[in-house]
């Protein structure tokens, strides 16, 4: 055995550093968001049933001081249920000190599966799904061909909770550009709290050289936008979101201004922090230091 079978670029969630990545799909079934460069020319298809096998098993050998586990690529969740269940069945009999599991869900394969098919999935140690949100604003949907309407993107989310999944939603400041950036904070505010996730994670944009929202800046059909009006987009994005209970996070390594705000109890702190900001009055993170 000679370690873990990796195709292609492996991304994986911040809060996911530490787990072991176990890659079922290669690439992304959508790969059609504008601001993405992640998978390009990149074929989506899923891994060999005998490669993620032996996978799991290397993991089992090597990997007994990791608690949680990570499947990758894009889209995991479209795979069909038998296989899915298959593969977590076997991390549980393989790796019965795993905690939780997590993937990737887009909307689309969310709502493509029953609720039943869902809480079977938690029942078998799906602990955590990321979605990207990216933006509430059906408008900036339609810009970024995220391939999926607001009323969808709520419906997938409250699918996850209710079937007692925890659910990570991310939405990305500076998406929507300067005119609608206001309503786009808005939107997004509106649909994570008709959602109610359990941790939203806000990600700055960064544009990548390969991508489609780049000929877009370099036609001047999209303008970026500066600092102060990127806090403000955070601020109301912000005051517009209310959930249960639930971490609001900007520690993404593109973000200027670093937040992890426990719902609700800190909102307000949190919105007087970001005005602070506006004033100059708080050290942000330079240029320099951003990544992706």
């Amino acid at each position: 055995m000679h370690g873990m079978h990796y195709e292609g670029m492996i991304i994986r969630p911040p809060s996911e550093a530490d787990s072991i990545l176990l890659q079922v799909t290669v690439g992304c079934s959508h790969n059609k968001c504008t601001f993405c460069g992640t998978y390009k020319g990149v074929r989506f298809k899923i891994k060999d049933a005998a490669v993620i096998d032996q996978d799991i098993d290397y993991a089992a050998e090597n990997f007994r001081f990791l608690k949680r586990l990570f499947i990758t690529d894009g889209d995991a969740l479209i795979l069909p249920q038998a296989r899915l269940t298959q593969i977590l069945s076997r991390i549980r009999e393989k790796m019965p000190w795993i905690q939780r599991v997590g993937l990737y869900g887009n909307a689309k394969s969310i709502l493509r599966k029953s609720s039943q098919e869902l809480e079977e999935l938690r029942d078998l140690g799906l602990g955590i799904v990321y979605l990207g949100l990216e933006s509430g604003d059906a408008q900036v949907l339609q810009d970024i061909h995220k391939g999926v309407s607001r009323e969808r993107m709520i419906e997938a989310g409250q699918r996850i909770r209710a079937a007692g999944i925890k659910l990570s939603v991310t939405a990305l400041l500076g998406i929507a550009g300067l005119e609608r950036s206001l309503q786009h904070a808005r939107a997004t505010g509106e649909v994570l709290s008709a959602m109610d996730p359990n941790y939203v994670g806000v990600l700055t944009l960064m544009i990548l050289p390969n991508t489609e929202l780049a000929e877009q800046v370099r036609r001047g059909e999209f303008r970026l936008m500066e600092l102060p009006e990127l806090l403000r987009e955070l601020r109301e994005m912000l005051a517009c979101t209310n959930l249960t209970r639930g971490l609001f996070l900007s520690n993404h390594a593109s973000n200027y201004l670093a937040l992890k705000v426990k719902m609700p109890a800190d909102k307000d702190k949190a919105l007087e922090l970001i005005d602070r900001a506006l004033q100059g009055d708080v050290q942000l993170r330079p240029e320099w230091a951003r990544a992706l």
